[in-house]
């Protein structure tokens, strides 16, 4: 999560408050100098237009609340709470039920040991290691913070990934696990021009004859007439990502193809689009059009985007978002999703969602 950041109020007020003597103003200013906070809250107007649903308008609220503590020069250790309940693509939370108490949890809890500059080494609930081509949600929902242990390394024009991340643990059969590779490379083409490109595998085991991981939905994946996994996911990804400017202003164009050797059809999918801007400040703006088409069984539906098409996959559409900054840490935003969806189950039908967003950073 992107924020601003602020550091524990320092010793001279903690002696001030509460009379320290001179050494154990020391020992507090150590402590509150490795600490350092950061949140966002963004309220959010939902409306859902579903070919032979009812329309659907709601209010929606994200809270974060996060903490990074210095271990010491190796190590640093992350905490974050969420809303949204545990749901693991989604950390929004709807106005409903009577003004009842929301949900809040757990959504980072890992460290981060760097051995040297060039070697991350992750253990926990982690930010998503992977990297995403154009922030596109082709195969990970920005939501989402897997579980194991990763290694990040990065020399140079060089980069990789390596992970093992376990998905479900069960005491009757075998439990699933997920392994992941990510390898590519970074560099400038030439002045202001940068290019990324890379490939990975995604492994997942135990998935044929079991439920669908989270909550035994399916989300476009083909199951049998017990609602059990019929396929493996072996899935390969390769992608580009090429940042410039147009004048000043930053431009991103990215790409995205996946495909899963473990599924005898609908095995394929891929996304490409261009960004444009950034609203980083007061006064800017950025935009951004997508079009992705994901088959049933390209990739695993629990893990994708959880908006486009209502989430998971067997859709197609376009996604077109824009942002402007409105003060410091305060932007509105709004991203509109044009879509086709459930065409693998003889359904195919239209899926409008439109998303208005006020976001504040603290």
């Amino acid at each position: 999560m992107k924020s601003g950041a602020y550091v524990v109020p320092s010793a001279a007020l903690l002696v001030a408050g509460f009379g320290l003597t001179p050494a154990d103003s020391c020992a507090a200013d150590s402590w509150t100098d490795s600490i350092v906070f950061n949140g966002d809250i963004r309220p959010r107007f939902e409306a859902i237009d579903e070919e032979g649903e009812e329309d659907r308008k709601r209010g929606r609220f994200r809270l974060r609340l996060g903490l990074t503590a210095e271990v010491n020069e190796n190590v640093t250790a992350i905490v974050q709470l969420a809303s949204g309940g545990d749901n693991p693509v989604s950390t929004n939370q709807t106005f409903d039920d009577g003004f009842s108490r929301k949900d809040i949890g757990l959504d980072l809890v890992y460290v981060d040991w760097t051995p040297n500059d060039d070697l991350h080494i992750y253990a926990g609930k982690m930010k998503n290691p992977l990297f995403r081509a154009g922030g596109h949600a082709l195969v990970w929902d920005s939501d989402l913070n897997p579980e194991g242990i990763a290694l990040k390394y990065e020399e140079g024009i060089f980069f990789g990934t390596l992970a093992i991340f376990a998905i479900e643990e069960r005491s009757s059969t075998d439990d699933s696990l997920l392994l992941a590779i990510q390898g590519g490379v970074k560099f400038d083409v030439s002045e202001g021009n940068r290019l990324t490109a890379g490939v990975g595998y995604l492994d997942y085991s135990e998935t044929i004859g079991n439920s669908p991981f989270y909550d035994g939905n399916p989300r476009g994946n083909s199951v049998d007439v017990e609602g059990n996994l019929i396929y493996d996911y072996n899935v390969l990804e390769v992608f580009g990502q090429f940042d410039t400017k147009v004048g000043d202003m930053p431009l991103m164009i990215f790409a995205d193809f996946v495909q899963n050797s473990g599924a005898d059809t609908n095995d394929s999918g891929y996304a490409f689009g261009a960004q444009i801007g950034k609203a980083s400040a007061p006064g800017s703006w950025q935009g951004s059009l997508a079009y992705q088409d994901l088959a049933a069984d390209a990739i695993i539906g629990t893990f994708t985007d959880s908006d486009l098409g209502g989430g998971g996959t067997d859709s197609t559409g376009l996604t077109l978002k824009a942002r402007y900054g409105l003060a410091d840490n305060w932007a509105v935003g709004g991203t509109l999703f044009l879509n086709e969806i459930d065409e693998n189950i003889g359904n195919e039908h239209d899926y409008t969602r439109l998303q208005l967003d006020l976001e504040f950073k603290f």
